[in-house]
């Protein structure tokens, strides 16, 4: 019992730890409790087996924010999100072939793009095409196939196959948690695969996240975040957390100020 009882408050200590700093590393974890290091990677294994953390080399980070479908998440955050959109379209230019991933800050993003602007635009999600259709210059080209509930959006073989032979100049992922070491991560496998092939035939990647998706991670790799040249955050997201992508080339562009 006494065993017992020592374990769960050595896990709720790490949870709260988590909850501090965002990521946790087994080692300190080790030489904090006075335990062995693979006592606590026996713990870092239990809690993320209970959803309660993301294992990742070396530690673990705090879980990403999910569980809602697309269509639930439309409705959320529109401000933040309309921000976001904001500070991601001048990366869009005339003539380009651009690759709307499943996203509702990517939904705000072709709900934001100027009316007339010609370019190809690609996706796999049908509430973003259905946005596109409104902008007369864009040209649509719809991935198709059965539309994974969750993530709102064709992401199996067929749409696997049918975007293999594009080769975008611009691709606009939508991811659930980013992080410097764990990369860009998805909740669902066959999204996951579906994200990276899109992204590694583009010749630019580009992700707009909110502040909850920052330093955080989901079970399925995407991308290293060194694949992703330029990450798009909101005005007041932590320049800790920030700047660390920074010292890795990568760019980070700060949204306007959430309007009210």
């Amino acid at each position: 019992m006494q065993t017992e009882l020592l374990l769960r408050q050595r896990q709720s200590l790490i949870q709260d730890r988590l909850r501090l700093s965002g990521r946790v590393l087994a080692v300190d974890l080790a030489q904090e409790f006075n335990v062995s290091e693979d006592t606590i990677r026996r713990d870092l294994r239990e809690l993320a087996a209970a959803g309660l953390c993301e294992r990742v080399y070396g530690g673990a980070l705090p879980v990403a924010p999910g569980g809602t479908t697309l269509v639930q998440r439309v409705g959320e955050a529109l401000g933040r999100k309309a921000a976001l959109a904001s500070a991601a379209v001048p990366f869009i230019t005339s003539g380009m072939t651009v690759f709307f991933d499943a996203s509702s800050t990517n939904l705000a993003i072709a709900q934001a793009l100027p009316s007339g602007l010609e370019l190809t635009a690609v996706t796999n999600t049908p509430l973003i095409a259905a946005e596109l259709m409104k902008n007369p210059g864009a040209d649509i080209i719809l991935i198709g196939g059965k539309i994974a509930r969750q993530v709102g959006a064709a992401v199996g073989a067929k749409a696997q196959r049918d975007v293999s032979v594009l080769r975008p100049d611009l691709c606009i992922l939508g991811v659930c948690g980013v992080d410097l070491a764990a990369g860009l991560t998805a909740f669902e496998y066959e999204d996951a695969e579906f994200k990276r092939l899109v992204a590694r035939n583009s010749a630019a990647v580009i992700a707009a996240v909110t502040n909850d998706k920052l330093s955080t991670s989901a079970p399925h790799a995407v991308i290293a975040a060194q694949e992703c040249q330029t990450l798009i955050v909101e005005h007041d997201a932590a320049k800790d957390k920030t700047e660390l992508y920074e010292t890795q080339g990568i760019t980070v562009v700060y949204a306007g100020e959430t309007r009210s």
